[in-house]
């Protein structure tokens, strides 16, 4: 397992990673089997472990005072899954995050993260390209939540994240995408979309 992210991680550096590197992410890192359906996080819980996904699909969502859930981030394969805000600031998270299908993650705490960042330079250059790629995914979606339309919205999903179209189920996608499963179905139809 931890060869799939010492390959991931190795796309952000320059430099290749060192033999100390690689001791201080197996050192940092716990490997984890989650089960399908299963939780890494609950509603009112802190966000103790950020998971880096080797294997499987995951969801992060929150449910409303109707009882609907609505989804704020999917994640597959060498992406990772865990509420910022309660793992940085150590406080309750208002989100679930759950396993659509069987995982394979490494989790790190956040202490873990600390030595990882001082240390291994890979890392650190790793969360800044995060950092930068999350507001600008962030800015998109916000963009299309206000402006786009719900045929406009999938297409563009469709179009950044077609790994993700493939993977999850239509509900799941209109979920994320903030619009209606029939709507969704019905833009997939006219367009002749899978």
């Amino acid at each position: 397992m931890y060869d799939a992210y010492i390959n991931y991680l190795g796309k952000f550096s320059s430099q290749p990673l060192t033999g100390e590197d690689k001791v201080l992410i197996k050192q940092n890192f716990k490997p984890i089997r989650l089960g399908k359906r299963k939780y890494i996080l609950q509603d009112g819980d802190v966000c103790k472990k950020f998971a880096f996904i080797v294997k499987g699909a995951m969801r992060m969502y929150f449910v409303d005072d109707k009882g609907l859930e609505h989804i704020v981030r999917l994640g597959i394969e060498d992406w990772w899954m865990g509420d910022r805000e309660s793992f940085i600031n150590q406080t309750p998270s208002r989100f679930h995050i759950d396993a659509l299908e069987q995982c394979d993650l490494l989790c790190m705490t956040l202490d873990n993260a600390k030595e990882l960042e001082k240390k291994v330079p890979a890392f650190r250059q790793m969360m800044n390209k995060l950092d930068e790629r999350n507001i600008m995914a962030n800015e998109r979606r916000l963009t299309a939540a206000i402006s786009f339309t719900a045929e406009k919205r999938y297409i563009d999903f469709a179009h950044c994240y077609p790994e993700l179209v493939s993977r999850f189920p239509q509900h799941i996608i209109a979920s994320y995408l903030g619009i209606n499963k029939d709507t969704l179905s019905r833009v997939k139809r006219r367009h002749n979309l899978k």
